[in-house]
């Protein structure tokens, strides 16, 4: 199985987070960026929107990938609060309201992972929760993050990678969940691929 370690790794996903996580792995990858629907019924949980939409948006690369010997990997994260998913901010006004909502207060992160073989079809599909307490906090130094911009883009309006992170006041779970992608649930997905990042790196 060692001579599956150079399996090309292909990441369905355009987010420069998830691209830096993946790249701690030490494992050869590309990028192709996914545009899939992530439109979900209404009726599904949190674990089934981040599941089922990262299985989707790895199989809207399937074909560009081509015929290699490689893994696709998709991946989703949403911010889930009295079980109200907060996505990613339409505007300032947004990011304000979903940030003071989060302030003093717990919720928790969900991220799922769908790994799918290009040449077998085998497809793996699992999730990881991480529960994130924010400090409390006034109107201006809410207002002052979101004048940082950061908060656009990002599901919950925070990142805990950046300045978001002075806005956390402690986590249970896997911190890189919260950021994008949690590392230990891919490894030990991909190994079942038998890419090893262990065995990759004591080589």
């Amino acid at each position: 199985m060692d001579d599956h370690n150079s399996r090309l790794i292909i990441l369905a996903s355009g987010s420069p987070r998830r691209r830096e996580l993946l790249s701690l792995l030490g494992l050869p990858f590309e990028v192709i960026t996914s545009d899939a629907d992530e439109s979900t019924p209404p009726e599904w949980t949190p674990a089934e929107i981040v599941r089922g939409l990262a299985l989707r948006k790895a199989e809207a690369v399937r074909a560009a990938a081509g015929e290699r010997d490689a893994v696709i990997v998709g991946s989703d994260t949403i911010v889930v609060l009295d079980d109200k998913v907060l996505g990613k901010p339409v505007d300032e006004l947004d990011s304000k309201t979903m940030l003071a909502a989060l302030q003093g207060r717990t919720h928790k992160v969900y991220t799922g992972v769908a790994c799918i073989g290009l040449q077998d079809g085998r497809t793996s599909v699992d999730h990881r929760v991480t529960s994130v307490t924010m400090r409390a906090m006034n109107d201006v130094e809410i207002a002052a993050y979101i004048a940082t911009g950061e908060p656009a883009d990002k599901a919950g309006s925070y990142a805990i990678q950046g300045l978001g992170a002075t806005l956390v006041d402690r986590i249970e779970g896997c911190y890189f969940n919260v950021v994008g992608l949690p590392l230990s649930l891919l490894g030990g997905m991909l190994s079942g691929y038998g890419i090893s990042v262990l065995n990759l790196q004591a080589q």
